[in-house]
This record gives structure tokens, C-alpha cells and sequence, in this order.
């Protein structure tokens, strides 16, 4: 057993593979180097699954800003974005939004109230998560219900590979999405030491909406929205607090724990990514270099191994049962 890194991109188009690979880990090694730890990366798996959407990569030799092909925001180094000074006001307002937005959208069964107008919405802003969020795939399976089902096993595929080490699973914007449906509707037998999401979308309304849908079909549960059963020891939620696709951070107050006591922690962070003096706090190289982050990637990598605690649980158990032999015997 050994420990092990699996992150999944979010939507849209990407660079190749091996390119973003690459730039996922100068992100992190980024941010190992600024907080001045001796940390050393374990073995990193990257789940790319933008090819299944998307004809070609993104290309590092394409000059054009106006092609559709052309890398506009690559890894590069922190800049010089800072905290804003409305931050904490942000936040208020986060809060109330938020509770606003839910009363009107969402009735208490999580049901949207305007569905229509939901689908609009994806339509208009977010074709990968359109296709992923296909209906009806049982009784009249498309080609969106075979994309979305290549998705996923791109996941579970990396996943059953390493169902024997620690697991610190990484998911970023619409993949918090597709590694939450993984781990709480299809694969229910991995063990994840530490699942990660970084601006997640998976406090909106019709994601939310969508998984207490599934949850109540497929899992037949009561409580719609709580950490995977397959999470076993952690589950980070990082979230800049100028994110627009994690505009709702406390998924706190939207999942509850699972039977191992795992309750998503909410950590917002200071997303630093920029380019030609543009900020952009969704991007993942700059959620992944975040200090924060990076205390957690030091926790994971320097815990004691999963698989020692169950040897000692099984050996205590072991010890107990002869015991309770021995004394069976003693008292005949």
C-alpha cells in the first residue's frame, strides 16, 4: 500500500494531458516551495476526460488568441493579486443571497421550483455540464448518456487501480460533480483517505436539486445530501470567496456526515491566478498552490497509512475474542 494524489479537471477544453499533468504539478510544488516545508508529492494520477468532449486539446503552438484552440490561461507563476477589501462583506452577502436564492428556486424537498428555467441556464453557460446532466438514460440512452458514462469511468477506472492505497482524491469545479457522483452513487467499496474540492458548484441549487433527485432513486435514502460513505477521513471544500461557480462555499450547511463522523470543512483560500493583470479566482493552479491547500496535502502525505489502523482495530479484536475464550474455559 502507498499513498497516491488523483485529481480530475473541470469542464471545458484543456491543454493535453501530459501538458496539464504537468502544470497541476509545478502548481502544487509551487506552493510546497512558498510555505517552506520539506514535503515530497507521492505518486500523482490526473483523470483527463476533456478529449471525450472535445475533438483536439488545446494547443501550446497555437499563436492565435482568436482561435478556439488557443491556451488563454496556462500555469504561470503567482502575481501580485491580493485579498479584496470587501471581503468580509462578500461574505455577508454570500450568506444572505444564498438563503434567498434557495427559498425561491428550491422547495423544502429539494425540488426546483422553475426547472425550465435551470435548464436554460446550463444551456446557455455550460454545455459540458448540459451533456453531463442528460435525463432518461435508462429508458432512452444518447450519445450524452454515453458521454457522461465514459466520464465516470475514467474516475472509477484510476480509482479500482488503486483501491489498495491511500487515496487523496482532488476535484476541481464541475468535476467536484463527477467524483461526488462516483463516490456516493457507483463506486460505494473504494476507500478515499481525503477527498478535496476546489471551487466547487456543488452547493447550487440545481446540482443540489439533482443529487437529492438520485440519492432518493438510487440510494433510497432520507437524507438526501452527505458526505460518501467512501470518504473515510476528510473532506476539504476550498472556495475563493470571488469565485462565480462557487458562489455558494458552505457546503457545510448542505451535506451532513456520513456514518464515519466526515463532515465537509469549508476553507476559503485566496485564489492568486492571474494573467496579463487579469484575475481569474475560479483557475485551479492557483486553488492548488494555495497554502492552505498545501497544509492538507502535508497532513495527508505524513498520516499514518490506512491500512496499519485497520490491522491494529482487526488485531484488538482478535485479542479480545481469545480472551473471551480463554475466560469461557476457565468458568467450565
Amino acid at each position: 500500500m502507498a499513498k497516491v494524489i488523483i485529481a480530475i479537471h473541470g469542464m471545458r477544453n484543456k491543454p493535453p494531458r501530459l501538458l496539464l499533468r504537468e502544470w497541476f504539478i509545478a502548481s502544487m510544488k509551487e506552493g510546497i516551495e512558498k510555505k517552506q516545508i520539506n514535503l515530497r508529492l507521492p505518486r500523482f494520477k490526473l483523470v483527463y476526460w476533456a478529449d471525450i468532449l472535445y475533438k483536439k486539446p488545446l494547443s501550446p503552438a497555437e499563436k492565435n488568441p482568436e482561435s478556439e484552440y488557443f491556451i488563454d490561461e496556462p500555469y504561470l507563476p503567482e502575481g501580485k493579486s491580493k485579498i479584496p477589501s470587501y471581503f468580509e462583506l462578500r461574505k455577508k452577502l454570500s450568506g444572505i443571497i444564498k438563503t434567498i436564492v434557495y427559498k425561491v428556486i428550491l422547495d423544502k424537498s429539494y425540488h426546483l421550483r422553475y426547472p425550465l428555467l435551470a435548464k436554460s441556464y446550463i444551456h446557455n453557460n455550460f454545455r459540458d455540464l448540459e451533456i453531463y446532466f442528460a435525463e432518461n438514460c435508462e429508458e432512452n440512452p444518447g450519445p450524452d448518456c454515453e458521454s457522461r458514462r465514459r466520464i465516470n469511468n475514467r474516475l472509477i477506472k484510476v480509482l479500482k487501480r488503486h483501491r489498495k492505497d491511500d487515496i487523496l482524491l482532488i476535484a476541481h469545479s464541475m468535476g467536484t460533480i463527477i467524483a461526488y457522483d462516483v463516490l456516493n452513487f457507483i463506486l460505494k467499496d473504494i476507500k478515499i483517505h481525503t477527498f478535496v474540492t476546489m471551487g466547487s458548484p456543488l452547493g447550487a441549487p440545481f446540482v443540489v436539486s439533482r443529487i437529492a433527485k438520485y440519492s432518493k432513486l438510487i440510494n433510497n435514502s432520507d437524507i438526501p445530501l452527505k458526505t460518501p460513505e467512501t470518504v473515510i477521513k476528510n473532506w476539504y471544500n476550498f472556495s475563493d470567496i470571488r469565485d462565480y461557480i462557487a458562489l455558494d462555499y458552505k457546503l457545510a450547511e448542505d451535506f451532513r456526515e456520513n456514518s464515519h463522523g466526515v463532515k465537509v470543512k469549508d476553507i476559503l483560500v485566496n485564489n492568486t491566478y492571474e494573467i496579463n493583470g487579469t484575475a481569474n479566482p475560479h483557475k485551479s493552479f492557483g486553488y492548488l498552490r494555495t497554502p492552505e491547500f498545501i497544509s492538507v496535502l502535508d497532513e495527508f502525505v505524513k498520516s499514518e497509512p490506512i491500512y496499519k489502523k485497520r490491522i491494529h482495530v482487526v488485531k484488538k479484536k482478535l485479542v479480545n475474542l481469545v480472551d473471551a475464550i480463554k475466560r469461557k474455559r476457565r468458568n467450565k
